[in-house]
């Protein structure tokens, strides 16, 4: 999780009476935390922004039947670039053929957080660069942690 996932958790939960932050137990990404590790820091980060309307939840399966089965009536997603849209509105359109029901919404990136992706900031943890500004303190903490920094 980074700023530009809160950021988008952020301005999402101005939309919505309530916000579900749903992490996947199941991902063919190569992840550094368990599900219960980004759990916890996903909770941290929305308490430390005093999100009140926003709760962390874990899923396996299908994102539109975890959506259902919490009474979502959208889904929404952050873009970064052309890249992730392309990928996005495949995964929005197949959504709408399983669950014609539940929206996808995307919200873009804000321009300082346009250049941060996953795989760049865990590269730049690897090489104990400094992540400030890219991932919150108890991220920053858990990565020199579990990297041995």
């Amino acid at each position: 999780m980074h700023k530009g996932h809160l950021d988008i958790a952020k301005r999402a939960s101005r939309l919505v009476d309530e916000l579900v932050v749903a992490v996947t137990l199941i991902t063919s990404k190569s992840l550094m935390f368990t599900a219960d590790e980004r759990i916890a820091l996903w909770r941290e980060a929305l308490a430390d922004e005093g999100l009140t309307n926003v709760r962390v939840a874990h899923f396996e399966g299908l994102t539109v039947e975890f959506a259902r089965s919490v009474g979502a009536q959208a889904i929404i997603k952050g873009l970064r670039a052309v890249t992730d849209f392309e990928f996005e509105f495949q995964q929005a359109l197949m959504n709408r053929k399983l669950a014609p029901e539940i929206e996808t919404l995307m919200i873009v990136t804000a321009l300082p957080h346009l250049f941060i992706s996953s795989s760049l900031l865990k590269e730049v943890a690897r090489l104990d660069g400094d992540l400030d500004g890219i991932v919150t303190p108890g991220v920053a903490r858990a990565l020199q942690e579990k990297l041995g920094h």
